[in-house]
């Protein structure tokens, strides 16, 4: 049974009861090998938000919502892998994060149609539009949940984005930033399910009316 604890120090764990579980052979010196780059990439000093806290919190909903999956064990991947690629002057990230996923997927032995259905969730990550699939629909929501969460957590995910983009000054930033948030209060809904829209909806508006506001 695959478990989880909301602590970064637990992520490893829950990558080695992954594949226990979803792998017919295991092969440790490959999972240690592939735990080390997803660890490495997102530990990467540059980032701020998209890191292992974030996955530590998507997990935490995943498993909120595991009876909803269809297939939970491509869920638990594609949230590994959706941000292993994350640079902010890059506008290819899901892609090549999707294709890193793919080849270490298919290396590991899992198969071959579920690996297809990581890339494909991984790649949706991109625009966040509604699918016909309710797994990447939940998943979706789940990477956007900081959005509905407490002004606390969120100003801070707010702070530490503008870190990730502080390549960029403010000139070219906030514009863009405040783009990004009012195509989002233009949206009919945020969140993709009704679980996540009726859990979340309300105040995530309200936090991103509210970051607006600084720009």
């Amino acid at each position: 049974m695959i478990e989880h604890k909301q602590d970064n120090s637990h992520i490893y764990k829950l990558w080695m009861s992954l594949n226990k579980s979803a792998l017919k052979q295991v092969d440790h010196s490959l999972l240690d090998k592939f735990w080390n780059e997803i660890k490495e990439n997102y530990d990467s000093t540059t980032r701020f938000y998209h890191n292992l806290t974030h996955l530590s919190e998507m997990f935490r909903y995943a498993f909120e919502f595991q009876s909803a999956f269809k297939d939970f064990e491509v869920v638990l991947y594609s949230i590994f892998y959706h941000d292993i690629v994350y640079d902010a002057a890059s506008k290819d990230n899901e892609e090549k994060s999707a294709e890193i996923a793919k080849e270490r997927l298919q290396k590991l032995g899992f198969e071959i149609d579920r690996v297809e259905e990581v890339f494909n969730q991984i790649i949706a990550t991109k625009f966040h539009e509604l699918s016909t699939d309710n797994d990447t629909n939940l998943l979706l929501d789940i990477d956007m949940s900081i959005l509905g969460s407490d002004w606390k957590n969120y100003e801070a995910y707010a702070l530490n984005v503008r870190k990730e983009y502080g390549i960029y000054p403010d000139n070219i930033y906030n514009p863009g930033r405040k783009k990004v948030l009012q195509h989002f209060l233009d949206m009919d809904a945020i969140f993709k399910t009704t679980a996540f829209n009726n859990k979340l909806e309300s105040k995530a508006r309200e936090n991103i009316a509210r970051e607006i506001d600084w720009y």
